[in-house]
């Protein structure tokens, strides 16, 4: 089982990417999205149900950031606007085969698969 997450780069003040998390060899039951910037922990940034695409998203997140599942793809998205500075970070994507309460997704212990991360940086 293996989760890529792709999408990342360069991007000024502003601008939108929109990272996707492809899973290979299954279907999960909840996915989330982590990020870590450096010398901080690793944050929650939003999180989706696959069965009923109900989903949860940080505080500083709402209203910019959307999280949505592909199921002909097997693959989820986190589409990203108004990305400032402070929203440069490594971005990982995480899935279990639990199907989670909204107020789980935000846990990190809640996840047991973890992709490799892709960097976001967000610099003019």
């Amino acid at each position: 089982v293996q989760l890529q997450a792709s999408g990342g780069g360069v991007v000024q003040p502003g601008g939108s990417l929109r990272l996707s998390c492809a899973a290979s060899g299954r279907t999960f039951g909840t996915y989330g999205w982590f990020r870590q910037a450096p010398g901080k922990d690793r944050e929650f940034v939003a999180g989706i149900r696959w069965s009923d695409s109900n989903t949860k998203y940080a505080n500083s997140m709402k209203g910019r950031f959307t999280i949505s599942r592909d199921k002909a793809k097997n693959t989820v998205h986190l589409q990203m606007n108004s990305l400032k500075p402070e929203d440069t970070a490594v971005y990982y994507c995480a899935a279990t085969s639990q199907t989670w309460i909204i107020g789980m997704m935000s846990s990190n212990s809640a996840y047991s698969y973890w992709g490799q991360g892709t960097q976001v940086t967000v610099s003019s």
